[in-house]
């Protein structure tokens, strides 16, 4: 069933997601989309790390198809105006409009939070990616030259921001 045939809902993550994140993670953090693959060794484990209501989730009939976690890129306090985000969609429901749409939940979020910035890291060898990204209004803001090494070449790490208050546009 298509993702326009089902309604869509956009939410925190809540404990019960926990499962259901971890496989989202599994499928689609790859060697072509991250330094290394993400697998949690435990349910704890992911927990600890993305603890509920860090996440907006999107749900479509019942189905967890995707988030968007955000955080404080550093524990200082003259940084906390800036969420770094990352995305993942289920590959079944890639293309269906959810990224987007959790992308412009995050902005809401972030801005109702009082943050002025989004960023984000993507590689180099993820284009696609790399085009979405400017497509929802995300700018390179520097690159780290060669700074991981996949599949027996090195690979760019790229870093876009979002300005929510206009100002970098």
């Amino acid at each position: 069933m298509k993702l326009h045939e089902q309604l869509l809902t956009i939410r925190l993550s809540q404990m019960k997601d926990a499962q259901a994140l971890m496989d989202i993670d599994a499928l689609v953090w790859t060697d072509r989309t991250a330094p290394e693959p993400v697998l949690w060794p435990s349910r704890e484990d992911f927990l600890q790390h993305c603890p509920p209501a860090s996440q907006l989730v999107a749900e479509a009939d019942g189905t967890l198809c995707g988030y968007v976690g955000f955080r404080h890129p550093t524990n200082l306090s003259g940084n906390r105006h800036v969420y770094e985000i990352n995305i993942a969609v289920h590959p079944a429901y890639q293309r269906e409009g959810i990224g987007a749409r959790l992308i412009g939940a995050a902005k809401t979020w972030a801005a109702q939070e009082g943050k002025l910035k989004l960023r984000l890291r993507v590689l180099s060898t993820n284009p696609g990616a790399i085009a979405f990204y400017r497509k929802c209004g995300f700018v390179e803001e520097g690159r780290l030259i060669e700074e991981f090494w996949i599949g027996d070449r090195y690979v760019d790490d790229i870093w876009m921001s979002f300005f929510l208050d206009g100002k970098k546009d």
